[in-house]
């Protein structure tokens, strides 16, 4: 099984691939949408999880998305279609590093996805190609809140603390107007929904090929989040604006 089959069986309870719950998610959108009827990119959108969030915000919204997952980006349109928001939101498949576009976006967002651009700065890079005058971006990645261990910096990268997280991102050219750091609930909550998705797959179907192995993935993956990680990963989201010259 890949990983993107597993990674589905994994948020199959928690769709937000993020430490994020519904409130969180609800209360970003509402400060990154300026506009009623502007437009909205999520560059890395998956199943669309937050541009269907953003289009339920209002009728005159547009979106688009982009993903190297096709099979993601069909899971995507079905369930825009199935909400009546389908004709408001276009699909890319294609890497998000190398996406273009004729418009300006008035939102664009990445959470949980700056890897796919090599890190946060060039994820904000990446946005600011695509923002119209007086737009927004809404950013969400990972920070050290404590001291971590070497297993965790070889799992989860070379992240930061939170305020050289924050310094370098206004030192980069932009101003915070609004964030987000995911309490102990909501990186707890993740966590046991992304496992305990899988070993509910597996224990669901003892008699498929793939059930030993996911249940076994699922299996190191919480235990590397509770002796690893957990007492020393944070998570952020960012609402910025450029800042001007």
């Amino acid at each position: 099984m890949n990983r993107e089959q597993l990674s589905e069986i994994a948020h199959a309870g928690h769709p937000i691939k993020a430490p994020l719950d519904d409130g969180s998610v609800r209360e970003l959108l509402e400060h990154g949408i300026a506009r009623p009827d502007g437009r909205v990119l999520d560059l890395g959108c998956g199943g669309g999880e937050w541009l269907l969030r953003a289009l339920g915000t209002g009728p005159l919204l547009r979106a688009e998305g982009v993903d190297i997952s096709r099979d993601a980006l069909v899971r995507a349109e079905e369930s825009a279609d199935r909400l009546g928001v389908g004709p408001r939101l276009t699909l890319h498949h294609q890497s998000a590093a190398e996406f273009t576009s004729p418009h300006p976006f008035d939102l664009v967002l990445s959470v949980g996805a700056t890897h796919a651009f090599g890190g946060l700065l060039p994820t904000l890079a990446a946005a600011r190609r695509h923002l119209a005058p007086g737009g927004r971006v809404l950013v969400g990645d990972g920070f050290w809140e404590s001291e971590p261990s070497p297993e965790a910096v070889e799992m989860l990268g070379e992240l930061t603390d939170l305020a050289t997280t924050v310094e370098r991102v206004t030192a980069d050219g932009w101003t915070p107007v609004h964030g987000h750091i995911s309490t102990r609930r909501e990186l707890d909550a993740y966590e046991w929904a992304c496992w305990g998705s899988m070993a509910a797959w597996a224990l669901d179907r003892p008699d498929h090929p793939d059930s030993a192995e996911v249940l076994s993935t699922s299996a190191v993956r919480r235990s590397e989040w509770l002796t690893s990680y957990r007492d020393s990963f944070g998570f952020v989201c960012l609402v910025l604006r450029p800042t001007p010259a």
